[in-house]
């Protein structure tokens, strides 16, 4: 019943429009007084969710991703894409997609990769005869990159909901090479629609402007670099390394780019600050959530059910993949890792999954909730920026949702592509 209680209150609490976090909160709440347990209980899981360690980095790398986005980076690395990819089949949309890459190792955000990246070339899409419904479906899907691309919060998320066992240079690694393959599945996606739709060609720059766009981008470029090595080789920590991408982001911005003025800090502060409570008002309300599932032992019930209806390893995996789908269409991303980590992580271990490989699985899944319905924070972003209903960008998004998907099933059943790098680097 307690268990009831628990999902029951935060399923109608979200169906009904009550924000994720305070949904997360009243759930643990209600759940509480049914047991008879102290309500104070929430408020000191809720102040000890936000209060590790480790979750220092997340602020430091979202203000970091905020500086660079105002200082001029996202416009030297959507300069170096088009050099790079604006001559293929779909122009912009495939520059759409390598900027994706380009800067989602900058922000480590999906939602702030379409932000920025939405926010320059869906204009200029349209612009040059490109359908509307195009250019915000390539741009939003494109983001799911970012997601996997150092210095992905989410991934530091994961590690600490995991209780800090798994080791977040491990995991920046495994996201590259799953990273690539969704942009490289993407770019072929795309080029096949726009190749069906007859969009246009632009001729190749030349690799002079390859070569000279490249070097103006190359200080943004290596802050990815500074932070995978240096947290690889074991030079600092995850929090060392998002406070050095700070100071690095500001001296890059203010010396070298020479864009990021006293009115884009004082921009980029508060836009820092937003999301940083935003996304740190949830983990901390999740906490008391999370606390309550092994209270109740619910992981433990999880595994023995799910263990009851079959031992094929095969089919576990895709019964996870499903019930996670659903999961996502309805809370957002650092919830859901918070949530399900516990829950579904020791069913992964106990069926042979190594625990980096089913990050990576779980945060692509992710990835693919954040543009599907009903609560896709980057669906709602993407259309208010490329100014389309969410009903006109649904009827033609399903061959990048289903091209993504792909990748996801790929990288699920051949560990070796997310496995493989962090092994590598470990000799």
């Amino acid at each position: 019943m307690e268990v009831t209680i628990l999902f029951g209150v935060f399923a109608v609490l979200l169906l009904i429009g009550v924000p994720v976090a305070y949904s997360l909160s009243s759930a643990a709440l209600a759940t509480l007084m049914y047991i008879g347990l102290p309500p104070i209980v929430v408020v000191q899981q809720t102040a000890a969710g936000a209060g590790s360690a480790s979750l220092i980095a997340i602020p430091l790398f979202i203000f970091a991703g905020e500086i660079m986005l105002r200082g001029g980076i996202s416009e030297r690395l959507i300069g170096l894409a088009s050099a790079l990819v604006g001559h293929l089949r779909g122009g912009l949309g495939q520059v759409s997609v390598l900027s994706s890459l380009f800067f989602g190792g900058v922000s480590g955000s999906a939602i702030a990769d379409v932000s920025a990246i939405g926010g320059a070339m869906i204009p200029q899409m349209v612009k040059r005869g490109f359908d509307r419904d195009f250019a915000v479906n390539v741009t939003m899907t494109a983001a799911m990159v970012a997601l996997l691309v150092p210095p992905s919060h989410n991934l530091i998320l994961y590690s600490a909901s995991a209780g800090g066992s798994i080791s977040i240079a491990d995991l920046f690694a495994a996201g590259i090479v799953p990273a690539l393959l969704m942009t490289v599945t993407l770019m072929v996606t795309c080029w096949i629609i726009a190749r069906r739709r007859g969009y246009a060609i632009e001729p190749f720059p030349g690799f002079g402007i390859v070569l000279r766009r490249f070097v103006s981008a190359l200080p943004g470029l290596l802050l990815v670099a500074l932070i995978f090595v240096g947290i690889r080789a074991g030079i600092f920590t995850a929090v060392e390394s998002a406070a050095i991408a700070v100071v690095y982001a500001l001296l890059v911005t203010t010396l070298v780019y020479r864009k990021l003025r006293w009115k884009d800090f004082l921009e980029t502060v508060a836009g820092a600050a937003r999301t940083t409570g935003m996304i740190l008002f949830v983990i901390a309300s999740a906490a008391s959530f999370g606390w309550l599932l092994a209270y109740l032992q619910v992981p433990s019930a999880a595994v023995e059910a799910l263990t009851g209806l079959t031992t094929d390893k095969n089919l576990l995996l895709l019964l996870m993949i499903l019930i996670l789908l659903v999961l996502g269409t309805f809370m957002d991303l650092a919830p859901m890792i918070i949530i399900c980590t516990p829950i579904f992580l020791p069913l992964a271990k106990a069926i042979g999954v190594d625990p980096v490989h089913f990050g990576i699985i779980l945060i692509l899944k992710g990835g693919i909730s954040l543009i599907s319905p009903p609560l896709g924070s980057v669906l709602f972003v993407g259309t208010a920026i490329g100014q389309i209903s969410i009903g006109e960008t649904l009827r033609t998004i399903w061959p990048f949702w289903l091209s993504a998907l792909g990748v996801l099933l790929v990288v699920t059943f051949v560990p070796e592509l997310s496995l493989w790098l962090p092994a590598l680097l470990k000799h």
